[in-house]
């Protein structure tokens, strides 16, 4: 990463992180194939659902025959993360247009706002819309269209685990945020681990007590929290 917020720097330091969506949209657009769904829809859902879990919450909702509120209601709880981390953003816009931050709010994805908070760290704590803008466009496009590579392959692929690409997205965090730790110098290598270590304990946890939609949107208020409370009583 540089400290340049263009398109072209956001093009360079996004292809990387395209694998994620390609094995990701790929499982996707078998399983929603394999699931009994026409390939127009299963591309259709990536277009305008976009939301990546969600989407294959929504699948195995639809083959069960769940009521149309109940799936549009665990669609949104599987999702509201993205409210979280839209907020946090909008302070990096504040001079552009609603219509630029409504823009970037509806293509925010986790990945590109890992790469967000990354970038900070080169930036002097600086976003730009042309910068986030092509991230969010080039992560939607890449969506759709491995949903669609997918839902072509539904047919010759039964099993998408059996090449991996369940992992594709796990791999990409795990890369995304040992960049993190390696770039952020504001804040000591060991609250970063301890932050890390509290967050999985954390998930671990709300996976017991919690149901699925609420474990990501709990773990992230009340890791916040605590990882205040530790930076500011320890560090």
């Amino acid at each position: 990463m540089n400290d340049q917020l263009t398109w072209q720097a956001a093009v360079k330091e996004t292809l990387p992180t395209i694998f994620g969506y390609i094995g990701i949209g790929l499982a996707f657009g078998v399983i929603g194939r394999t699931s009994g769904l026409a390939v127009w829809i299963v591309v259709l859902m990536s277009a305008f659902i976009y939301a990546g879990s969600a989407q294959f919450t929504t699948v195995s909702m639809l083959t069960a025959l769940n009521p149309v509120s109940s799936i549009v209601l665990t669609t949104f709880l599987v999702n509201s993360r993205m409210i979280l981390m839209s907020t946090t953003l909008s302070a990096f816009f504040k001079k552009d247009s609603m219509a630029k931050n409504l823009q970037i709010g509806s293509l925010l994805t986790d990945e590109s706002f890992a790469l967000s908070m990354n970038k900070l760290n080169y930036t002097q704590n600086r976003l730009s819309f042309e910068w986030l803008n092509t991230s969010n466009w080039i992560a939607y496009l890449t969506w759709v269209l491995s949903t669609l590579a997918g839902a072509l392959l539904g047919n010759i692929i039964s099993s998408p685990r059996r090449f991996g690409l369940d992992f594709a997205l796990v791999a990409m965090f795990i890369g995304l945020l040992y960049l993190q730790v390696l770039a952020d110098k504001s804040m000591s290598k060991k609250m970063q681990l301890l932050a890390i270590l509290m967050t999985m304990l954390l998930t671990y946890v709300s996976m017991i007590i919690l149901p699925a939609s609420l474990v990501i949107v709990v773990t992230a208020l009340v890791g916040c929290a605590l990882g205040v409370l530790v930076k500011h009583a320890f560090f």
